[in-house]
């Protein structure tokens, strides 16, 4: 077991992407274009923090993290997908991604839609082959990754981000728009992990509560580093408080699982205290 918190995230990293290598189809598949747009996409310099969270579940309830890794990967497809669609001319226009050219403005944009489109259905194929687990674990996974990526998860918070706002902004409707167009996926990362972990139902709960909390911190902290959402409504003080708040509520969720968890802490640690 790697002794260091940037070991771990080195050892897991590299085991991610030997999975997503391996799940993806080759760039040469034909029609060769769409599948190299979708590994420019997925395997570059990403931090897989999604895929890293359902991992560390999976130990913290006391289950081999390989038995996690397929969903996983699926979460990281379904991340990748929304970043393809999000820097796209028609929501964010954005032409870098992770340090390079975004995908629409390496391959064009009918193929980074394509991409996107894709790689969500790559990630639900991904997880209709995973096996070890009982078809009860297995359907409840595939649902709760449905929901927190569909219209009740990201795609709701999406849209409700991109609707013009009628009046002064609250903090009602920024809440909503973190907890589902970020928090979702980070959300249903830890729950996939204690889910294929074998979780007691209480620990589930705990660990639901717990990828909640992280995954509104985790937006919290990108609006104060770019000085939007949160941080422009509160300001950057009192939106680091929150942050921090949240981050020692998720952490308290945690105190029954022990040292299994802790791994869990330091991620915690890591998405409220990141500069990047």
């Amino acid at each position: 077991m790697p002794s260091t918190l940037s070991q771990y995230l080195s050892q897991r990293q590299r085991l991610v992407n030997e999975a997503l290598n391996r799940y993806l189809p080759k760039g040469s598949a034909y029609p060769p274009s769409i599948h190299r747009a979708v590994r420019y996409s997925v395997m570059s310099s990403g931090k897989r923090i999604r895929p890293i969270l359902a991992l560390a579940a999976c130990e913290a309830v006391g289950g081999d993290p390989r038995q996690a890794l397929a969903a996983a990967c699926a979460i990281e497809m379904i991340h990748t997908y929304s970043l393809i669609h999000d820097d796209l001319p028609s929501l964010d226009d954005d032409d870098y991604r992770r340090g390079r050219p975004s995908c629409h403005k390496r391959f064009g944009e009918a193929l980074a839609v394509l991409a996107g489109d894709a790689l969500l259905t790559r990630s639900f194929e991904v997880l209709a082959q995973a096996n070890g687990h009982s078809a009860a674990v297995h359907l409840t996974v595939i649902r709760e990754i449905a929901a927190a990526a569909g219209t009740n998860g990201m795609i709701g918070g999406q849209v409700v981000d991109i609707e013009p706002v009628r009046g002064r902004q609250t903090a009602q409707r920024l809440r909503y728009i973190n907890t589902h167009k970020t928090g979702a996926l980070i959300a249903v990362s830890v729950k996939t992990g204690a889910l294929l972990g074998g979780a007691a139902a209480s620990q589930y709960r705990r660990l639901s509560r717990f990828g909640e909390r992280i995954g509104l911190v985790f937006q919290i902290v990108d609006d104060v580093l770019d000085g939007d959402g949160v941080a422009r409504l509160l300001g950057v003080e009192r939106a680091g408080a929150q942050a921090q708040q949240l981050t020692q509520q998720a952490v308290l969720e945690l105190a029954p699982l022990g040292v299994r968890a802790e791994r869990l802490r330091q991620l915690a640690s890591l998405i409220a205290t990141r500069t990047a």
